[in-house]
């Protein structure tokens, strides 16, 4: 999958090329955005992401992400349907401002799949740091707290994609580095919802954690936590 996603980053970067190629005599490079494309959508199929009506990725299954793409910046467009068809389940307007990083996520079931958009600040970490961010993309899980087992809260009170209302829940948190053990808990209670153990932040790198699947859900849409490194 990962060799998959690679392969249509470099596809969608080729797009830009010999777009600003064709559009611009003068030799001159648009001024470019960055953006990754993340399935979060429990019960989608395997999808098809279109930027601007470019084939951007293909066949993105449940939990895949690719890779930072570079696109021209401005008003960009971006369609998600199910692998083959255009039937666009998200058709989405977003501005892209040059120079800054995106991730655009899939969200929510299926019948109500929708696109979240974060701005993903990259400054380097601190020595010794990491930073960190927890987003909250289980359709039908209550209010959480992300907490060190038995001990202090880290990410309060999160709600389903309440970041796409509050911005300052996307930005990144500085941890020192190292493995934590973490829990979900009830927002407000002490009551696990789910264990994170073994959760190794390496020094200098960026990460995003993000609650999956559904609450009572089984298989591969049991409710659980993916990280994504974002450097």
């Amino acid at each position: 999958m990962k060799q998959m996603l690679t392969k249509f980053a470099c596809l969608i970067a080729a797009v830009s090329i010999f777009s600003s190629c064709d559009k611009n005599d003068d030799n001159t490079t648009p001024a470019q955005a960055k953006v990754m494309v993340v399935h979060a959508s429990p019960n989608a199929p395997n999808v098809d992401v279109r930027i601007n009506d470019n084939i951007a990725l293909t066949n993105v299954a449940f939990l895949a992400n690719s890779a930072y793409t570079s696109v021209n910046s401005g008003a960009t467009n971006i369609k998600v349907s199910p692998t083959t068809t255009t039937t666009y389940v998200i058709n989405a307007n977003v501005t892209l401002e040059a120079n800054k990083n995106y991730s655009v996520f899939a969200v929510d079931s299926v019948s109500k799949i929708k696109a979240a958009v974060t701005v993903d600040d990259l400054t380097a970490p601190a020595a010794g740091k990491a930073h960190v961010r927890f987003l909250h993309l289980s359709p039908n899980a209550p209010a959480v707290d992300i907490a060190v087992t038995g001990g202090s809260v880290l990410f309060p009170n999160r709600t389903f994609n309440d970041q796409s209302a509050n911005a300052a829940l996307y930005a990144f948190t500085p941890l020192n580095a190292g493995t934590y053990n973490l829990e979900v808990r009830v927002a407000g209670t002490l009551t696990v919802a789910l264990a994170l153990p073994n959760i190794t932040l390496t020094a200098g790198k960026i990460y995003t954690i993000y609650a999956k699947g559904f609450l009572g859900g089984t298989g591969g849409q049991a409710l659980g936590a993916q990280i994504i490194a974002n450097n």
